[in-house]
Parts: C-alpha cells; sequence; structure tokens
C-alpha cells in the first residue's frame, strides 16, 4: 500500500514538471518539438460514483480507467492516461464538441503507440467528469486514423485538487 502511494506521489511530481518544461520548449521552437501521447483502444465506460466534488471510477477488465466526459458541453467517453502530457482528441470528436481546425493548425509532432504523427493543439473550453468541471484545457487533435478515442491526459488531471488510484478505483477530487 505505502508503495502504491508512494508510486502516485512521485508520477503527481514529474507529471506537474513535464507539461511546464514542454511548454515552454513548444514556445521556442514549434513543429519539430515532440509530445508523447498513448493510444489504447476504445472499451466501453464503467460506472462513476459522484459524492460531493468526488468522482471515483472503477477500473475495467483491462484495468483501465474510463469515463463518460463532456467536452465544451457535449458527451464523450474518455480513457484517464496519466501518461499523455494533455488531453488528446481525434478530428471526429474535436469537430463534435465544436473545435473547428485549418490544415496550418496541425504543426506539432506527437508520440503515440504507433509512431509520430502530427497534431494541433486547442484548448478546450470545459471537460466535465460528473461534479468536475474544468475551464481551458489545453488538448491535442490527432487525425482519426492516429487515435481512435479520447484520452484525458494531466492537462485535465493537473488541475484537480488531487487524484489517486487504489483497490480497482480512481478517486478524482476537485
Amino acid at each position: 500500500m505505502m508503495r502504491i502511494v508512494l508510486l502516485a506521489g512521485m508520477i503527481s511530481g514529474i507529471a506537474v514538471a513535464v507539461p511546464k518544461i514542454v511548454d515552454g520548449q513548444l514556445t521556442a521552437a514549434a513543429p519539430e518539438q515532440q509530445k508523447t501521447v498513448t493510444v489504447a483502444a476504445p472499451e466501453e465506460p464503467t460506472a462513476a460514483y459522484v459524492g460531493g466534488s468526488n468522482v471515483i471510477l472503477a477500473a475495467d477488465a483491462s484495468g483501465h480507467f474510463r469515463g463518460d466526459f463532456r467536452i465544451n458541453g457535449r458527451p464523450v467517453t474518455g480513457l484517464i492516461d496519466t501518461g499523455a502530457t494533455a488531453v488528446a482528441i481525434n478530428r471526429t470528436t474535436a469537430r463534435n464538441v465544436g473545435v473547428f481546425l485549418s490544415p496550418a493548425m496541425f504543426k506539432y509532432r506527437v508520440m503515440t503507440a504507433n509512431g509520430a504523427v502530427k497534431a494541433a493543439r486547442v484548448e478546450l473550453g470545459t471537460v466535465e467528469l460528473k461534479s468536475i468541471r474544468v475551464r481551458n484545457v489545453e488538448a491535442y487533435v490527432l487525425d482519426d486514423d492516429s487515435l481512435a478515442g479520447t484520452l484525458i491526459g494531466m492537462s485535465f488531471l493537473n488541475r484537480l485538487s488531487s487524484y489517486q488510484a487504489r483497490d480497482g478505483k480512481l478517486v478524482l477530487n476537485r
């Protein structure tokens, strides 16, 4: 148990530092910088319990945490991914949540499980999970063939008071 808490603390510390470092690098040298985005096959979301400003997600059969999010007020199933620097959505999801893109916006290179791809950096008005609502969330949009589902990365998680995985549950606190 102590090992899990220590590991979660180390991951949280790294997760806070990495986006700040990467953001500073991206402004200095735009197109050739890379961000890491992990891609996983979508599965059905598990039920969430809401209590006050806390949301608890149960792990699915593969051990992942999925939830029914709302991005810019529209429903989206998302996979919590602490290995993703930012929220990642595909072009279809971007259109569905009211994010419109031009080809010139695809100037960032991101790493996926299938290699490097081009992405557009955007800011999502709101990302919500039950009683938790975060405004102005950094996200990257990838082509549909590069990203099948939505990844809820550290640009969302770092805006929470805390989050902790234990006993097959992920507790998110606003």
